[in-house]
């Protein structure tokens, strides 16, 4: 098969479509032929040599994928050859065909397009493990979202509003910030030109949010627990801006609020699976009935993906940047 190899790290053009070994699947796993890909953050950062993957996991990037199933291991029960599925990935995705643990495979929702369900797996599992498994978002709370245009950002929109929050969200353009409003955000702030603790501050009469998904990590901490409400909580799933920051733990404690930084990838297959099994549970009826969809932005031919690679780099899109295989 062909996959994108990473032969030194670097910029987009360290990617190559090269010629690689057939994946064969082991105990508990099965071979999906790839539709299409999406490209993540992280995918990034392991092309540029500072993430990789976990022991055991293959070395292509690809943290997410769509398509058909073309064989499955032994011990594998509920899946069949020629299933269409999307899939949560430790690492393979850019690839013709990739071994997945059978807890990790969702089923293709009703209505969503085999090619635009890659989209899905990453930042489905990532918004509903942070936002409803770890911090809890009901009805009728504010959650604040960093990066609302982005793919993360525009699923976490949908899903608290499916719950009955109120959604406020940072982007850095004017037409980001439409698109957000268009999938129900209430409170839009430039980020550019708008301190968001100011303007969550307004907008909840002074109470703050009560949760914040945050992608940024250091450069926003210290202002993130000042826009939180008494009894907040805030979720770090990026580094965006920096590793390192200070942190009041006075402000902290006045607040009552907790912090939580999670990622996915290196997760025990245990844990992946449960919140698989989470997500196909709660959020898989909210696609099946339409409540909620993928947002993408635009599809280049895998064997292109450096392209892909300097789109999301420059944050020229809104929603997902897809990689397809033909």
């Amino acid at each position: 098969m062909h996959a994108i190899t990473i032969p030194e790290p670097g910029g987009p053009e360290a990617l190559v479509w090269d010629e690689v070994p057939d994946p064969v699947p082991g105990e508990g796993e099965v071979l999906v032929e790839v539709a299409a890909s999406a490209v993540n953050r992280a995918d990034i950062l392991q092309r540029q040599g500072f993430y990789n993957p976990p022991p055991g996991a293959s070395p292509y990037p690809g943290l997410e994928c769509s398509g058909r199933i073309a064989a499955t291991g032994p011990g594998v029960s509920g899946w069949s050859v020629g299933d269409e599925v999307c899939a949560l990935l430790a690492g393979g995705g850019y690839a013709e065909q990739v071994v997945v643990p059978a807890g990790q495979l969702l089923p293709l929702p009703k209505g969503v397009d085999l090619k635009q369900a890659a989209a899905l797996p990453e930042v489905v599992a990532t918004v509903w493990s942070n936002v409803f498994m770890i911090a809890h978002l009901r009805p009728g709370e504010t959650l604040l979202v960093h990066g609302g245009s982005s793919g993360i950002g525009t699923m976490a929109i949908q899903l608290a509003k499916t719950a009955g929050a109120k959604v406020a969200v940072t982007a850095g353009t004017r037409e980001k910030l439409e698109r957000c409003a268009e999938l129900g955000a209430d409170i839009l702030v430039n980020y550019r030109e708008q301190d968001f603790v100011a303007e969550i501050k307004e907008a909840t009469d002074g109470a703050g949010a009560d949760v914040i998904l945050d992608n940024m990590g250091a450069k926003y901490l210290d202002r993130n627990v000042k826009a939180l409400a008494v009894n907040g909580r805030l979720a770090i799933i990026g580094m965006q801006g920096g590793i390192k920051a200070e942190l009041n733990i006075g402000a902290l404690l006045g607040k009552r609020a907790a912090i939580s930084a999670t990622s996915l990838r290196a997760r025990p297959l245990g844990e992946k699976a449960a919140i698989v099994a989470s997500v196909r549970e709660h959020v898989w009826p909210l696609l099946d009935a339409g409540h909620v969809r993928p947002i993408v932005d635009r599809e280049f031919p895998m064997s292109d993906a450096a392209a892909a690679h300097r789109v999301v780099e420059d944050s020229g899109h809104i929603g997902k940047v897809l990689l397809v295989t033909s």
